[in-house]
């Protein structure tokens, strides 16, 4: 089953600008089944914001333990399950862009601060 693997810079972006994940998603990749790593958890709950509804997330996401061989850092860990699994990141980060572009893996990113696209 597609599922949408979610960054915690994507996450916060989604939040900031006020997106209603769930109909974006299904409007942009056509699923609104989420993937999260432990790492994206952790990484949202050391910025001590409650606004970033860390909880909605956990709820709705179904976390996926990444390859022993993908190391501790979580664009290593979402990188290697998306390539594996053919599944999209939503991603702000650059770099991880980068990465999935020359892994020929597609990203969703929020475009506009008003709603997400999907790129590759």
């Amino acid at each position: 089953m597609l599922r949408v693997l979610i960054d915690a810079c994507g996450w916060v972006a989604v939040i900031e600008a006020g997106i209603n994940i769930d109909q974006a998603l299904l409007d942009c990749a056509g699923t609104k089944q989420l993937a999260i790593v432990p790492n994206v958890i952790t990484e949202l709950n050391s910025l001590n914001d409650r606004k970033l509804l860390v909880s909605l997330l956990s709820s709705k996401a179904e976390t996926i333990t990444p390859p022993a061989d993908s190391g501790n850092h979580t664009d290593d860990q979402l990188l290697a399950i998306a390539i594996e699994k053919k599944w999209p990141i939503l991603t702000v980060d650059t770099e991880l862009k980068r990465r999935l572009s020359q892994s020929n893996i597609a990203w969703i990113e929020v475009s506009g601060n008003s709603h997400l696209r999907q790129v590759g």
